[in-house]
């Protein structure tokens, strides 16, 4: 009997949920973003449902208009994780990093940290950062060219390596009648680059479970090539399965193309569901929370996308027909995402209009556990995903739902753990300890 393809599964916390208008709803929990027990509750919630990981994205910038929306970022992620991390023993504790921001040493230190508190449960996710904002808060007055951002992402992930391995935890030996470190084993790195200069050593040793696990979630051919080339885990964007599946073969032969015999990352699609004991129960919690959007204000965004008047279209009624990509002028990014998810769904304007709000562009599944479960198998066996990273309407409900609906669910198939296999994230995700970091200098 051939045994099942396992799912991957991680949490994406952000706010009161991913769906623009989950902070509006009676029971949310808007007055608790300040309060880190809020998280702690989320992820120990992840936890008892055996998940491998809880993950932060992070920006370096708000407008007073997006502050007005809704939730956008609270904690640094780093100072966030590292109080999770005490209070729980499994799940991992992935974080973003802006390569574009952040200095090697000074990242390398703060993970370092991490993966020392939580006992090897850390993990980075590069990104180059968006908006030109963001590198108003740094110093700069624009981001720079984005060929040159993934040549800094590039460089900065090649010396966080080093960093790491140039002091290995083998060097402490802490005897009490001679030296606490051989000094012989501590290593500067010496890195003069294109962005960076960096002596070395780091100020505290590796851990002894290895660097943190690396994440990349870019979708452009760049941040393709550089997750291929360093990634061990992928969060993408995906609508469906096929499109999936075509970044999925894109990144497989990115990474057989490089001839090191290096496995290919893990790939984790993001995910929004919606649970139900019926289908009618599920789509009534879609049909609530959508009910909560602001309509003008998300009919306004729609028309700007569609760079057409929206703003007297029928809630109610099938979405109107929509000129196809070739004929479209504007952006065409966010336009083919609709166009998929207007054939994919067949949505009234109201539907469309809560689809974008949860999720923007991500898979969307509405239905019962079983339901839910036969279309996450299809995306494991065809090749499409490893896992998912769950990216719930509304927290902590969603959350809730999947955990107490959808895993019993995968477990009964085969398809999920029914206890952690290791206390760390590599051994959850099923990694090897990177040999070259963990021995260096050994």
């Amino acid at each position: 009997m051939s045994q099942k393809k396992p799912v991957h599964l991680i949490l994406f916390i952000y706010g009161t949920g991913h769906h623009q208008a989950a902070w509006r709803a009676k029971d949310s929990a808007a007055e608790q973003l300040s309060e880190a027990q809020y998280y702690i509750n989320l992820a120990q919630i992840a936890e008892k449902g055996l998940l491998d990981a809880v993950f932060f994205a992070d920006g370096q910038a708000v407008s007073p208009e997006a502050a007005q929306a809704g939730p956008t970022w609270f904690f640094e992620p780093v100072t966030l994780l590292s109080a999770i991390s005490q209070c729980t023993r499994n799940i991992g504790l992935v974080c973003t990093i802006s390569a574009s921001f952040y200095s090697p040493f000074h990242a390398a230190r703060m993970l370092g940290s991490l993966q020392h508190l939580s006992q090897g449960r850390a993990g980075i996710n590069v990104v180059t950062s968006m908006w030109d904002t963001e590198a108003q808060n740094h110093s700069l007055t624009e981001l720079p060219a984005h060929a040159q951002r993934y040549a800094r992402a590039t460089e900065f992930i090649d010396v966080l390596r080093q960093l790491w391995g140039s002091y290995p935890h083998q060097a402490v030996q802490i005897d009490r009648a001679g030296d606490f470190t051989i000094a012989s084993r501590l290593q500067e790195i010496n890195h003069e680059g294109q962005h960076f200069s960096v002596r070395g050593p780091l100020n505290m040793p590796n851990s002894e479970h290895g660097e943190p696990v690396f994440f990349q979630a870019g979708s452009s051919p760049a941040g393709r090539e550089l997750a291929a080339t360093h990634a061990e885990a992928i969060y993408s964007v995906a609508a469906d399965q096929q499109m999936a599946a075509e970044f999925a073969q894109d990144i497989s032969e990115r990474t057989n193309s490089l001839g090191n015999q290096r496995s290919r990352a893990l790939i984790m699609p993001g995910l929004v569901t919606y649970v139900g004991r019926t289908l009618e129960e599920a789509k009534a919690k879609q049909r609530e929370l959508n009910e909560l959007l602001p309509t003008e204000d998300a009919l306004r965004q729609l028309g700007v996308f569609l760079q057409q008047d929206t703003s007297l279209w029928p809630l109610d009624e099938p979405v109107p027909a929509l000129p196809p990509l070739a004929e479209f002028t504007g952006p065409a990014g966010r336009y083919t995402t609709i166009l998929r998810l207007i054939e994919l769904h067949q949505p009234t304007v109201r539907e469309l209009l809560g689809l974008l709000a949860a999720g923007g562009g991500h898979c969307t599944m509405v239905g019962t556990p079983e339901m839910i479960v036969d279309e996450m198998e299809d995306w494991l066996d065809s090749g499409a995903a490893d896992g998912f990273n769950l990216m719930p309407p509304s927290l902590p409900g969603s959350l809730e739902d999947f955990i107490e609906l959808v895993i019993p669910e995968l477990q009964r198939r085969g398809r999920f753990r029914t206890r952690y296999e290791s206390t760390t994230l590599r051994g959850n995700l099923g990694l090897a300890v990177p040999q070259e970091t963990v021995l260096a200098h050994s």
